[in-house]
């Protein structure tokens, strides 16, 4: 049994139009903007006021269970939307549509779930009308074409009460990933500044060159994606589309560095899968002397925003493909290395920490995964829930 779907804007009471105002920190009343829209709720940003008697603010002020929609912005960004659940004061902007829902037929929870969920704002986005980079959704045409799954109202309750149990189990996972990424930061710079001394990277690195000539056959090259994210590999079809005649093997936990993008933090090591590959004069390689530096622990240390901050003023000249690094100067640089010993150590505590956040990535993925198979049967009624209670007035 499949529900009967309806125009939105059968199920709206009533819609407006938010404040055109000047905001800052000085008002005296909070106003929501687009920024404040997140996951599908409203945030309230108490520094970002505007001024407003509580007579002119009276239109303005937003209800608990009220619906938020981005009509205007880019076009990656038209559609966002979310629900306001709280009781403290605050307005909203002028290119955010206020959704007053009749809830004798909806649950503003269970329209959220559909408006904020990949699908809805897929559909949604197709409604909208779009500029060189910007883009438009006219809500008369969104309450005339956007459809909505109608069951009764109990369903909905317990369709929502489902999907939000997955929403709190993904947002748990969520704020536990940016908590171990920030515990990780902080332990890397109270590392970095405990440590006081520091090394030369000339003192550890040396530079090696393994030279072959390029393939006759398609191969894979290497390359490094720039902010520290590591290498990623690309399979050339066609050598002879490859200007040069000379390419360069890679072993094992080399560090390998792009010297057109270094200053963007174009920096990795190799993993034990990329050692089939290849790349040009363009990425210097070196070897880490294991009796003084724990390669892991390298990684970490070449992988942070200060030493990316060291290779950009090695990196002279404009901007992108002008901004070449100084080999010469790249050896140079200094970087904090204690004995070899604590490196260890400290390197087995950062990657724990990264496989933690590796596994949580894992479970936060097939989470999102869950529900959105779960939204797809229960929204479409494929599956049905056993809806003991029913709503009382």
């Amino acid at each position: 049994m499949n529900w009967a779907t309806v125009p939105i804007g059968t199920v709206i009471r009533s819609s407006q139009y938010g404040l055109s105002l000047p905001a800052g920190p000085d008002g005296n009343i909070p106003i929501v903007g687009m920024k404040d829209i997140q996951n599908g709720r409203v945030r309230i940003d108490s520094k970002v006021c505007v001024n407003l008697s509580e007579e002119d603010a009276c239109d303005y002020l937003l209800a608990d269970g009220d619906i938020l929609l981005n009509r205007t912005n880019s076009p990656d960004l038209v559609g966002k939307t979310g629900i306001y659940r709280g009781n403290g004061k605050a307005v909203f902007a002028s290119y955010l549509v206020r959704l007053v829902l009749d809830r004798e037929r909806v649950d503003p929870d269970y329209v959220i779930q559909i408006l904020a969920s990949e699908s809805g704002q897929r559909n949604i986005k197709q409604l909208a009308t779009r500029a060189i980079s910007q883009a438009n959704l006219n809500p008369t045409t969104f309450k005339k074409h956007f459809q909505i799954p109608l069951p009764e109202l109990n369903e909905q309750v317990g369709i929502r009460d489902v999907l939000l149990a997955w929403d709190s189990a993904i947002e748990k996972i969520e704020r536990l990933i940016a908590l171990r990424a920030r515990q990780k930061a902080w332990l890397l710079t109270q590392v970095i500044a405990a440590i006081g001394q520091t090394t030369k990277l000339g003192h550890f690195l040396k530079q090696v060159s393994r030279p072959v000539p390029k393939p006759t056959e398609p191969y894979w090259a290497l390359g490094i994606r720039s902010h520290g994210k590591g290498t990623f590999q690309r399979f050339v079809k066609d050598p002879s589309s490859v200007d040069m005649e000379e390419l360069y093997a890679l072993n094992r936990d080399n560090l390998i560095v792009n010297i057109t993008f270094a200053w963007e933090g174009a920096i990795a090591f190799v993993k034990p899968e990329d050692e089939r590959c290849l790349v040009s004069h363009r990425f210097p390689t070196y070897e880490v002397n294991r009796e003084i530096a724990d390669p892991i622990f390298v990684k970490y240390i070449v992988n942070c925003k200060a030493f990316f901050s060291q290779l950009a003023l090695i990196s002279p000249g404009g901007a992108g493909r002008n901004r070449v690094l100084n080999k010469k100067d790249f050896l140079k640089l200094e970087v904090s290395l204690p004995p070899l010993a604590e490196q260890k150590r400290l390197a087995q505590v950062l990657a724990t920490t990264d496989l933690l956040i590796e596994k949580e990535t894992s479970l936060l993925a097939a989470l999102k995964s869950q529900k959105r198979g779960l939204m797809q049967k229960l929204l479409t009624g494929q599956w049905r829930l056993n809806i003991t209670t029913t709503l009382k007035e």
